[in-house]
């Protein structure tokens, strides 16, 4: 037996043992995510019974190294332990910002002190983070940040305003772009700090969006307090940080297009029956889903290669623009057709027979993929420029 068979099946067992079976079951909406935090929201007690079982083995972020909290696994043995926790239908212990975006960027350019400090917490789920970039003039264009930050000896006095900050009012630190200098140009200047959220000067509003749901908020600082020790990088260097952050951003959202779900088409055939052979009967609507799923079991299988690559150490880079838009569009793609399959009930808002406004407010919801993380145009011209080296027009 090789060692990453015997890994396998040491990983089988243990899972079999310890992973709750309300956790074998799927996550319905965003609500169903463990998020973790100082005053995590729990819907189900054993949400923080899994999310501490599998931290204490560092597999809340299996790849990443065993003295930061991670369970410094080589990249065979996180495909195997993933592929475990598939063959049970086990949930993701824990999901967070701090995982997928100010990690990444920790490891690349934090220091041994920031490290020691910031990511073992991510890894136990303690500590629940958000991000500060957009600013009500700065979206696309986040060189144009205003929000300011002056020098006071040891520490940062932070003023200005942050939008669309994903869950702002529930998260307790915040990683933040922040200008420290004006003298120079619009990508000079500006620094990345990490702050507490639970503090006086900072305030966040949700805003409302037209699926109901308030992910987002706006947030103000007005004279908020950053420690100097929590300045990542040089000061006035931090568009470098920010740029490789983003990239992570977009792998993440990308994701959306390969999120675990039900097979559209068995959903489908189950909803709209089945022909003599057992298809799904409306032919017309069967080649499309089947098209979407090979689109995206194809891209599943792309962002899984480029996975590997990106943990044996080549860089994902640019190319993360291709896997945000395509991702984004495949998320879309998926609940225009369940408006498609389940016609008048997934119209509805409320209600048992609309599957409780589920469907209607995801379809909604999804418009927004192609805008946050940098618009679908955005994206293509980053591929056009940096991937395919086109010329300006």
């Amino acid at each position: 037996m090789s060692d990453l068979d015997q890994f396998r099946q040491d990983t089988r067992t243990w899972l079999e043992e310890n992973c709750p079976e309300s956790m074998r079951t799927p996550i319905l909406g965003f609500e169903g995510i463990y998020n973790g935090g100082r005053n995590p929201e729990i819907d189900d007690p054993d949400q923080k019974v899994w999310c501490d079982r599998m931290a204490e083995r560092g597999w809340t972020v299996p790849h990443w190294p065993k003295e930061y909290g991670g369970g410094g696994l080589s990249s065979g043995e996180v495909k195997v332990l993933r592929e475990e926790m598939a063959r049970i239908g086990a949930r993701l212990p824990l999901d967070s910002f701090g995982i997928s975006m100010l990690g990444p960027a920790l490891l690349e350019f934090g220091t041994e002190e920031q490290k020691a400090e910031h990511l073992p917490p991510i890894c136990r789920g303690e500590i629940r983070w958000c991000q500060g970039y957009s600013e009500p003039n700065a979206g696309s264009d986040l060189a144009s940040l205003q929000t300011r930050a002056d020098d006071h000896g040891d520490h940062y006095i932070i003023n200005g305003q942050k939008v669309w900050t994903s869950y702002a009012d529930k998260a307790d630190w915040i990683f933040c772009l922040v200008r420290t200098d004006n003298s120079g140009s619009k990508h000079e200047g500006i620094s990345f700090v990490l702050f507490d959220m639970d503090q006086p000067g900072v305030s966040a509003r949700p805003i409302k969006l037209i699926s109901g749901s308030s992910p987002f908020c706006e947030t103000f600082f007005d004279d908020a307090r950053a420690d100097k020790k929590n300045l990542v990088g040089e000061e006035g260097k931090g568009w470098t940080i920010a740029k490789y952050l983003l990239t992570h951003e977009r792998e993440m959202i990308s994701g959306f297009g390969t999120a675990p779900k039900k097979s559209l088409g068995v959903s489908s055939a189950e909803t709209m029956g089945r022909d003599a052979s057992g298809r799904l009967s409306n032919g017309v609507l069967r080649q499309t889903i089947a098209q979407y799923q090979l689109d995206a079991l194809a891209f599943a299988a792309t962002m899984s290669r480029v996975g590997d690559e990106v943990k044996a150490g080549h860089g994902l880079g640019a190319a993360s623009s291709i896997f945000k838009y395509y991702g984004t569009e495949l998320n879309k793609r998926r609940n225009e057709l369940n408006l498609a399959v389940y016609g008048e009930r997934a119209l509805g808002w409320e209600g048992d027979v609309y599957h409780g406004g589920q469907l209607s407010r995801d379809w909604l919801r999804s418009k927004g993929n192609s805008i946050e993380g940098g618009t679908s145009e955005v994206q293509l011209n980053i591929v056009a420029k940096r991937v395919l080296g086109l010329p300006d027009a």
